[in-house]
């Protein structure tokens, strides 16, 4: 009689949070409200999010008018798998030199050899200070990329987009762009169904692309100008057909060039970059919840041929629609 090797003991991905003396609040707690949502079929937590300090337990002062108590010192950042830097706007040195206080180089000693790291807008500079970010992209709030760029001069910083992520390091802009990098990283790890569950949960888009500019020159459109929502809802609906942007502009009885300037003015990218967009993300949701072809799933989502959406979702996500279905339908089912 043989025996059947014992199931793996599920775990969830641990998630540290670096809590540091005059943190954001609503950034402090972006990653304890995306990261403790997300379940499996069974119903546990596919994550497990705790805050830490680079002191032991004990307060830490926010920009507000109080203080939080933190239960974990900096030996936590050693169990992490995960670990999240939100703002400051007391980091003394790390912000005005680019160095590292004692204190917190001796909490990052902590981190383990491959562990993922995160920052949201100016908990960029920790990252940078301790060099994890020499040679590579990253991102801040955008007020403050050119100060970034100059105090770290290896780093190459864009300033124009929502959030980086560049594989084990990840950055973003500020406040709400903590959001959006956070789901990304849920729907890295677990695929968008997941991912999406979570937004609708905290009320928020499911998915706004990192390359989507941050600052846009007229963030609420004039009221007495026509917008292009209706548009996109009609674009939604039909991302199964052909759509050609004079039909998208024709929705809003708009020159094709008027409704190009005006969507981007809206949306912070052009319409068809956008379209691509709604395509790949209708595409990764019918490869996770479907068992239709991937001939099938290119038609339903417009991309015509199978050829054309491998090349679209290898451009976007780095690998095969098999690959994607193969990695995030076990998520799905788990």
């Amino acid at each position: 009689m043989t025996c059947e090797p014992d199931a793996p003991r599920f775990r969830p991905h641990r998630v540290a949070v670096l809590a540091l003396d005059g943190l954001l609040p609503f950034e402090l707690g972006i990653p304890h409200r995306i990261f403790g949502r997300p379940r499996d079929a069974l119903g546990r937590h596919l994550y497990e999010v705790v805050t830490c300090s680079v002191r032991p337990p004990g307060p830490v002062e926010t920009d507000a008018d109080f203080a939080i108590q933190v239960e974990h010192g900096p030996e936590t950042l050693a169990t992490a798998d995960t670990v999240i830097v939100p703002a400051s706007y007391e980091l003394g040195p790390v912000h005005e030199q680019g160095v590292l206080t004692e204190e917190l180089a001796a909490a990052l000693a902590h981190l383990r050899p491959g562990t993922r790291l995160a920052s949201i807008c100016t908990g960029v500079y920790v990252l940078a200070a301790a060099g994890f970010l020499d040679g590579r992209p990253a991102t801040t709030h955008w007020a403050d990329a050119e100060r970034l760029q100059r105090l770290f001069p290896k780093i190459d910083v864009d300033p124009d987009v929502l959030f980086i992520d560049d594989g084990d390091v990840l950055t973003s802009a500020g406040v709400a762009a903590g959001i959006d990098l956070c789901l990304h990283m849920v729907r890295r790890d677990h695929g968008t169904a997941v991912a999406n569950d979570v937004a609708r949960r905290t009320v928020v888009p499911p998915h706004r692309d990192g390359g989507q500019a941050q600052y846009i020159e007229r963030p609420v459109p004039d009221p007495q100008l026509s917008g292009t929502t209706t548009a996109r809802a009609w674009a939604l609906g039909r991302l199964h057909e052909p759509i050609q942007l004079r039909d998208m502009a024709a929705q809003e009885s708009m020159s094709v060039r008027t409704f190009t300037r005006r969507f981007r003015e809206e949306v912070g990218v052009s319409p068809g970059q956008w379209l691509t967009r709604q395509r790949v993300e209708r595409a990764r949701h019918l490869l996770e919840s479907t068992d239709l072809s991937v001939e099938q799933v290119a038609q339903d989502a417009g991309f015509g041929t199978a050829q054309s959406m491998r090349q679209h979702l290898q451009a976007a996500l780095g690998v095969t629609p098999t690959a994607y279905r193969r990695t995030f339908r076990a998520t799905v089912r788990t």
